[in-house]
C-alpha cells in the first residue's frame, strides 16, 4: 500500500486587500521586486502582516531590511528633532510657518528612505537620488530651501548627541548656485499687480481682507506678516506701524496712508473676540476666533484667491504675496 498524504488547504485572507498570499510553504508571502519574500505561517497571519509592514519600505527600495534596535532609525531621530522644535514654538522663539516647513522635510525624508531605515545608513548616492526627486517638482529657490531644512535636521542629530558622526551628503546635495536661481527667476512672468488690479480686489475684499491687501501693498508685507500683526504695533494715531519681521526680527517701520488707517479701523471695529488668549493682540481674527494664518493653514491666501477667480486675474504665481513684490518694484524704480 502507498503512504498516504494529507494535503492541508490554503486559508483564504483575511480579507479582500490582505496584501499578501498564502505560499504552498504554508507561509504568508509577497513576490517584490521580481522575489518572493516569507512574513510568517499561516497560522498567524497578522504577525505575518506586522513583519510585512515593518520591512516593507526597505524591500520596495530594494534595501536588505534592518531589525529594529539595531541602530539610530530616521523615525526616532526626526521625533527628537521635532519635539525640540516645538517647544521653541511654545517658547515664541521659532514661527509656526518655519516649524511647518521643517515637519514637510521630515515627510518627505520618511518618504524616500522609510521610517524604519538606520541613519548611520544613508550614503551620499541617497541623498545624491533624494535631491534629485525634490529637483523635479520644485525650483532652485524652493529646492535651496528643502536642503537646508534636511541638513538643519541631520545637524541636529549630531548635535544632540542621537548620532556618533556628521552625516556625509556627498558632493551633490548641495543648494542651487546663484547663476541657477538668477536664470530660473528671468525666465518667470513677473509677479505683479497693476494699479487697476488692485483697486479692483479692494472693491471685491470684506472689511478686514481689504485692510491686510492695504496693508500688503503698503508696507510691502505678505501672508503671514499681516496675519501675525499685534495691535500694539500699529499707531493709528500717527498712522505709523513698528513691527519687526516675525522670522528674522530684523526691525521694520512704515508710515500708513491714510486709506490704510481707515481701513484698520474699520477691520478692529468689528473684530471678533479671539477664542485663545494668546491671540488677544493680533489685529485680524477670523469670525471662528482664530488667526488668518496659523501652521499650514493660510486663510489670507485662500480668501484672496477667490477675490481673483470672482475678478478673472489668472496669471500663474500672482497671489496675494505678489503685493510685496509689487511694493518692493514700485519702491526699486522710484
Amino acid at each position: 500500500m502507498g503512504v498516504q498524504t494529507t494535503v492541508l488547504a490554503k486559508p483564504a485572507k483575511p480579507y479582500p486587500d490582505f496584501p499578501l498570499f498564502p505560499h504552498a510553504t504554508r507561509r504568508w508571502a509577497k513576490k517584490i521586486r521580481g522575489k518572493l519574500h516569507y512574513f510568517g505561517p499561516w497560522d498567524d497571519p497578522q504577525a505575518a502582516l506586522a513583519k510585512y509592514q515593518e520591512q516593507r519600505d526597505d524591500l520596495h527600495a530594494g534595501r536588505v531590511p534592518r531589525q529594529s534596535g539595531e541602530g539610530l532609525e530616521l523615525k526616532d531621530m526626526l521625533n527628537h528633532f521635532l519635539s525640540a522644535k516645538q517647544r521653541q514654538v511654545e517658547a515664541g522663539e521659532l514661527t509656526t510657518k518655519t516649524f511647518s516647513d521643517y515637519h514637510t522635510a521630515a515627510s518627505r525624508l520618511i518618504e524616500a528612505f522609510g521610517k524604519h531605515r538606520l541613519v548611520d545608513d544613508l550614503t551620499a548616492d541617497d541623498f545624491g537620488r533624494f535631491r534629485a526627486e525634490l529637483a523635479k517638482t520644485r525650483g532652485p529657490v524652493a529646492l535651496g530651501n528643502s536642503i537646508q531644512h534636511v541638513r538643519t535636521i541631520f545637524k541636529y542629530g549630531y548635535d544632540a548627541g542621537l548620532m556618533d558622526k556628521p552625516i556625509r551628503f556627498g558632493p551633490e546635495f548641495v543648494k542651487p548656485g546663484r547663476l541657477a536661481i538668477r536664470l530660473a527667476k528671468a525666465a518667470k512672468p513677473k509677479r505683479l499687480f497693476t494699479a487697476a488690479e488692485i483697486r479692483a480686489v479692494l472693491e471685491e475684499a470684506s472689511i478686514e481682507l481689504r485692510a491686510m491687501i492695504l496693508l500688503g501693498i503698503n508696507c510691502g508685507w505678505g501672508n503671514h506678516d499681516v496675519a501675525t500683526v499685534p495691535l500694539h504695533a500699529i499707531n493709528l494715531a500717527d498712522g505709523q506701524v513698528d513691527f519687526p519681521r516675525p522670522k528674522t526680527g530684523i526691525e521694520r517701520q512704515a508710515p500708513l496712508w491714510p486709506e490704510t488707517v481707515k481701513a484698520i479701523r474699520s477691520a478692529v471695529a468689528v473684530r471678533p473676540t479671539p477664542k485663545d488668549q494668546a491671540d488677544a493682540d493680533i489685529v485680524f481674527i477670523t469670525k471662528y476666533g482664530r488667526r488668518w494664518a496659523q501652521g499650514k493653514t493660510d486663510s489670507v491666501g485662500l480668501e484672496f484667491r477667490k477675490i481673483m477667480r470672482r475678478l478673472n486675474i489668472k496669471r500663474d504665481g500672482v497671489a496675494f504675496y505678489s503685493l510685496r513684490y509689487t511694493f518692493r518694484t514700485v519702491a526699486e524704480n522710484g
